[in-house]
Parts: structure tokens; C-alpha cells; sequence
């Protein structure tokens, strides 16, 4: 199981994965920015693919994303860069803050990451934005009930229903960590909503639930295989997610495009 397969884009080897890439190619939709391209897949069961593009038009990579229900505000801190590649990038901020970009009244930090970052313009920080999140099944469990879930705690801490861990922000060795904080969040919510959904350009079947936990609602996303049997609304989800997000009415960035020599002698 993996980030893609919790959108149905269930591939096993690198050929699988090439192939994938070249059928969501053909009816994806371009975006262009100064370090390269997106090309974009989006199909009606929310199910997103950004493919990225250098700006040698050479392909060095894709992420993953849903395009789900979830909307909450949180206070934006800084941009996070990653080193995956050019296109790659991440925000910290502060889950429901009370007052205007002010990130220390918010209930707790964590760091998102972006399938179309270098398509933000510029931010001033701090600054409070609506996002839509997904959250990505790393480890998932599900309950029937408050109670179910309360039972199942037979040992300490025990966590709230509604509960967030930024495990993302945390540093496990003596040395400070060189990389960059990862998107990753450790949280417990209930099930509003939930719907067994189909990928249409693979035909693999996913889970997405609409989870209210602490800081607001998010999209959780995960592999059927996950599942022994269905959720059920006010159920309670427990798990470790990658954390992918969109800024709602984002400030578009400025795109330059290089012109040839030619180009430019002729004002084309």
C-alpha cells in the first residue's frame, strides 16, 4: 500500500509506474511555471495525479492528491522547500488560529505538502489562508463507535477523539535533523461522511472519509485493503497520514517564459 494507491494508482514496479504516467499524460491538463511544468490528471472520483516536468520537458516525477470536501484556515509561517525535486515544496503553519494571521493563536503547528507549489505566488507571512487537506493512510484503524474506540485504549497515552500529533516537526536523534520537516501527522476524528470510491483510469476501488478531528475537517484517503469491513458515520479513524493540501483563492505566481534570441530580436 502507498500514497498512490490510496487513490487507486496501484502500481508494483517501475515499468507499472511508467505506464501509469503515460496513460494520465494523454488527458491531463498543463500548468506551467518558471522551474518546469504540472501536467495534471483529475478524474470524478477526486483522484488527482501532478506530473512534473523540468524545464528540459524531461519528467522528474508525480505526486499524488485528492480533490476532496475539506475546508479549514489555518495561519501560514513560512514555505518549506524540499530537495525531491524543483517542483516539490511544503508550508508550516498553525491549525485554527483564533485571530488574524496571528499563528500563536492556533491550536498546534504542522507542515503540508503541495502538488502545485511553484504555482503560489508570493506570500507575507504570517498569513491566514482556507485549505482543503488530505490526509493519505500510512497506518489506519477504524471504529465503530466512541465507545469501541475507548475500549480499544488498554494503555497510555490514551488519545481523544478528536486529536492531532504533528509527528512531522518531531526530531528523534541527539543531532538536529539536516531535513527539512515532513508532512506527517499522527490524529484521531469522526467519520461526517465516507463513500467507496473507483479510480476511473485504473478501475481500483479506494475509501475517502470526511474526518472532523481537532483543528478542523480533513479528507482521508486510503487503500481498500485497509478496510475489513466499512466505515460507518460517527465511527472513529485513528492513523499516521501524509498530509497533502491546496490553498483556496491561492495568489497565482507570475510565470516568465524564456524566449530564444530570436525571439527577443523579433518582440515574439
Amino acid at each position: 500500500m502507498s500514497n498512490f494507491s490510496n487513490v487507486g494508482f496501484i502500481v508494483t514496479t517501475q515499468e507499472e509506474f511508467q505506464q501509469l504516467l503515460d496513460k494520465a499524460y494523454k488527458t491531463s491538463n498543463p500548468i506551467k511555471t518558471n522551474e518546469g511544468a504540472y501536467s495534471i490528471y483529475t478524474d470524478n472520483s477526486g483522484a488527482e495525479l501532478f506530473i512534473q516536468f523540468n524545464n528540459k520537458n524531461v519528467c522528474i516525477g508525480a505526486n499524488p492528491h485528492f480533490k476532496g470536501k475539506s475546508k479549514r484556515t489555518v495561519c501560514l509561517t513560512n514555505a518549506v522547500e524540499r530537495l525531491e525535486s524543483e517542483l516539490d515544496g511544503a508550508f508550516h503553519c498553525w491549525a485554527d488560529p483564533s485571530e488574524e494571521n496571528n499563528p500563536d493563536s492556533g491550536a498546534y503547528p504542522f507542515v503540508f505538502d503541495l502538488p502545485d507549489f511553484k504555482t503560489i505566488g508570493q506570500i507575507d507571512f504570517p498569513k491566514n489562508f482556507v485549505i482543503q487537506l488530505t490526509a493519505f493512510a500510512q497506518e489506519l484503524s477504524i471504529y465503530n463507535s466512541e465507545k469501541e474506540y475507548e475500549d480499544s485504549q488498554t494503555s497510555e497515552p490514551k488519545w481523544a477523539t478528536q486529536s492531532f500529533v504533528p509527528s512531522g516537526l518531531f526530531s528523534f536523534g541527539e543531532d538536529k535533523d539536516p531535513n527539512p520537516p515532513q508532512a506527517t501527522g499522527m490524529f484521531t476524528g469522526v467519520i461526517k461522511q465516507f463513500e467507496r470510491k473507483r479510480n476511473e483510469l485504473t478501475n481500483e476501488e479506494f475509501y475517502w472519509l470526511l474526518v472532523d478531528t481537532l483543528g478542523g475537517e480533513v479528507d482521508v484517503v486510503a487503500d481498500i485493503r485497509f478496510f475489513e469491513q466499512a466505515p460507518v458515520v460517527n465511527g472513529i479513524v485513528q492513523g499516521v497520514f501524509w498530509l497533502s493540501g491546496q490553498l483556496i483563492n491561492a495568489p497565482k505566481r507570475e510565470f516568465k517564459e524564456n524566449k530564444t534570441f530570436f525571439q527577443k530580436l523579433f518582440g515574439q
